[in-house]
């Protein structure tokens, strides 16, 4: 009977650990593409019949292509994934070389360029993140969320999302994506947090937040943590960061 129990035990744990999800290692990019006035279609365009396809011949990951919701200032928001930098850097210098990708650059641009400004942020995953959820519909809604803590105040901020926040976004139907730490070395890295969620719509996302907010365990998390840090975790008042994001048709992620 004893053996019994102890065979089913280590069983479970067997178990446990083969479903344990292997850590994310990484690089990330995530690049935002500021398009020229009434470029963007073109630039979708480009990046629908050319980029993406180039970027995977060398070795790129296309995780995500999103536009706002509100797309009102001519935004393309993309994140890709590589081994790590080396490899980012070796891929980058494959797809510029290209000669199809300077073909269908210099194409798509006969009547100007398509990008007046790009902003690159590159990205670990953190030890607590879930990761993207499979692609389900393509009408959800992601929201991409930047945290700017007071400084020395990360670690704190990745303990409370690990012990208490991740688990009450599930609560309130927000549904997890990817959590990002920066890479050393970039402006503010040591105090940015960056990550995804997912809403079924608009106004899904507005009621989650209000109860999430409300939510009693949420309000006592929020204070033990700041208490315990001397302080808020983030900079006030403009030390959140959100907008709210549409997957596009090319997009893998949906």
């Amino acid at each position: 009977m004893l053996k019994s129990l102890v065979a089913g035990i280590l069983a479970m744990v067997s178990l446990a650990v083969a479903e344990e999800k292997p850590k994310d290692t990484r690089l990330f990019e995530l690049r935002t593409y500021h398009a020229e006035p009434g470029k963007l279609d073109a630039l979708l365009t480009r990046f629908r019949d050319h980029t993406c396809k180039l970027f995977e011949k060398h070795g790129m990951t296309n995780v995500g292509y999103w536009v706002p919701a509100e797309n009102k200032d001519n935004l393309l928001v993309y994140l890709l994934a590589y081994p790590d930098r080396a490899a980012r850097d070796a891929a980058w210098k494959g797809f510029l070389g290209d000669e199809d990708w300077k073909k269908a650059a210099a194409a798509s641009e006969v009547n100007g360029k398509l990008v007046g400004k790009v902003d690159e942020l590159y990205l670990n995953a953190t030890d607590f993140s879930p990761g993207f959820p499979e692609s389900a519909s393509p009408d959800r809604l992601f929201e991409l969320r930047t945290y700017t803590c007071n400084p020395g105040k990360l670690p704190n901020l990745h303990k409370r999302f690990a012990e208490h926040t991740i688990e009450l976004f599930k609560k309130h139907g927000i549904t997890n994506g990817a959590y990002f730490k920066m890479v050393a070395g970039q402006p503010a890295a040591d105090d940015t947090l960056v990550y995804f969620l997912v809403h079924k719509d608009a106004a899904t996302a507005e009621k989650s937040w209000l109860d999430f907010r409300a939510d009693p365990i949420w309000v006592a998390a929020k204070k033990a943590s700041e208490d315990a840090a001397g302080g808020s975790l983030t900079v006030l008042p403009d030390g959140v960061k959100s907008v709210f994001l549409k997957p596009v048709d090319f997009s893998p992620l949906k």
